[in-house]
């Protein structure tokens, strides 16, 4: 009898000993202990993280480093704080999709700090090697990883389609390194020959192929440094007095299907955005509308995307867009016609699949027109005057005198003489200005808005350059190029900088 007592004891001890150690045990084995005892085991609920930060930390994989070269890169943040202020502002929009993207594929979560590195998280930014976006893509790799680039749309900048390219790049990279972060993120920045090429020297010296023994450019040098630095300070903000801001680890925009093209002010009419607000999210866009062979989407604010999804789906084809139909006079050309309408020739010869810019009397042609909102600045034509071309434009909530006169790179006192008011005048939302830009050409294309669509670089001199190459490289003319540079004479010193304002949506 006794005996029996103590066997039945011994049993259940083992039994709880056993639930015991399988409630400690790790996650792989948690799966059994709620299957084998769904009645016991009961569902705690995980509290998500309240912001990106706490949400990333824990995602961090690359190694720890502390060296000269990083140690140089945290002093300089230390000293530039705002620096750091300024980019968690850049990326408050974006940062959480991806940092979506990068856990769902198991990447390091530094990733996601990546574009503080490559471009202060600015989606306008451009780069003088022509390289565009969060994430810098330059051209031809662009269009390796799929970034399609055309007169209507750049998905370099496009915040989706571009952080989908960048991790699949960064992805293989690290593959082609045989999982090492360091090589392949490296190899993001030199390109992957010139790592492997410095791989190689390395060892043939008898040197090792580690990312802090390669002998590399300084740009690449840095890269490394700059990121681990970064990724040190934020997640050890309070021993360094560094202020995170409170950006909510919840989804900022929704990826909505516009089924096809649509004219961007109107889509920001169905958002209930405004139009700054809807090319903050979606800034691949070059031209007033989407393009007619897609991407057809558009990142709406998560809080209007139901609405705006309803909207769409029953928006007629008529209301889409605004088209003229113009009947070709005899003697008239395709210039004299984007003039006319305040087109472009691209836009016309695309709409009506036009060859040679040949066009025959009597023919009737389809003239794509931007809409004419509150929000638009539209390009006039008009004579031209000594202060350059009309600018017909509204006062939005938010305006004044110097941030208008800013945007438009003209004087604060200039912009009121020619409205005839005083710099001082309190602006109405609504508000009809004249501006003369002499940016601004009735043949350029006729954007939504020019907030961040001129960015300024520096460029440096190579031998064998000259004016002409490199206004043809980067899209401006040598006028200009003259202009910004004070330049009288033709010849160019190798190694010297010159200061281009770059359109990226022409670049």
């Amino acid at each position: 009898m006794h005996y029996l007592i103590i066997n039945k004891t011994i049993k259940f001890l083992l039994f709880i000993s056993f639930f015991a150690l399988i409630s400690c045990a790790s996650p792989e084995l948690r799966p059994f202990k709620e299957a084998k005892f769904p009645s016991i085991v009961k569902n705690i609920p995980i509290e998500a993280p309240a912001n990106v930060w706490q949400r990333l930390f824990p995602l961090y994989q690359l190694p720890t480093v502390q060296n000269e070269r990083v140690q140089a890169q945290i002093n300089w943040y230390l000293k530039h704080p705002e620096h750091l202020t300024r980019v968690q502002k850049n990326a408050a929009p974006y940062i959480y999709h991806i940092i979506n993207e990068v856990e769902a594929r198991g990447l390091p979560g530094e990733l996601a700090l990546l574009p503080i590195i490559e471009s202060a998280y600015k989606p306008f930014s451009y780069s003088h090697a022509r390289a565009a976006g969060l994430w810098q893509f330059i051209p031809s790799t662009g269009r390796a990883y799929g970034l399609q680039q055309t007169w209507w749309y750049d998905g370099r900048r496009d915040i989706y389609a571009s952080t989908n390219a960048s991790l699949n790049y960064l992805t293989k990279l690290s593959k082609r390194f045989d999982g090492d972060w360091l090589l392949a993120l490296a190899a993001y920045n030199a390109g992957g020959g010139s790592i492997s090429l410095a791989i190689r020297k390395n060892k043939r010296k008898g040197l090792s192929g580690d990312y802090w023994s390669l002998k590399v450019r300084k740009e690449t040098a840095q890269y490394l440094p700059k990121l681990i630095a970064v990724a040190t300070l934020l997640a050890n903000a309070e021993k360094y007095n560094i202020e995170l801001l409170d950006i909510p680890n919840e989804a900022h925009f929704e990826r909505v299907d516009t089924i096809k093209q649509i004219d961007l002010t109107r889509a920001a009419e169905l958002a209930n955005i405004s139009i700054e607000e809807l090319f903050s999210l979606n800034p691949g866009f070059n031209q007033w509308a989407t393009s007619p062979d897609g991407p057809h989407y558009l990142l709406i604010p998560i809080e209007k995307a139901a609405a705006f999804k309803n909207k769409i789906a029953t928006l007629p084809d008529s209301q889409r867009l605004k088209w003229i139909r113009h009947k070709v006079k005899r003697g008239e050309t395709i210039s004299q016609i984007a003039r006319k309408y305040r087109a472009t020739i691209a836009q016309i010869t695309q709409a009506n699949n036009i060859k040679n810019n040949l066009i025959r009397q009597g023919k009737h042609l389809l003239i794509p027109t931007a809409s004419n909102s509150n929000n638009t600045p539209v390009i006039q034509h008009s004579a031209k005057q000594n202060s350059g071309y009309k600018i017909s434009y509204r006062v939005k909530s938010g305006d004044s005198f110097w941030l208008i006169a800013k945007r438009y790179h003209i004087g604060v006192k200039q912009l009121a003489k020619w409205n005839r008011l005083s710099p001082t005048h309190t602006l109405k939302i609504g508000q009809k200005l004249v501006i003369w830009s002499k940016d601004s050409h009735p043949d350029a294309p006729t954007l939504l808005t020019s907030t961040h669509k001129n960015q300024t670089i520096y460029y440096t001199i190579r031998n064998g350059d000259s004016l002409y190459r490199i206004a043809r490289k980067f899209n401006v003319s040598i006028n200009d190029l003259k202009r910004w540079n004070t330049l009288k004479k033709k010849y160019l010193k190798p190694g010297k900088t010159l200061k281009i304002v770059v359109d990226v949506t022409r670049s």
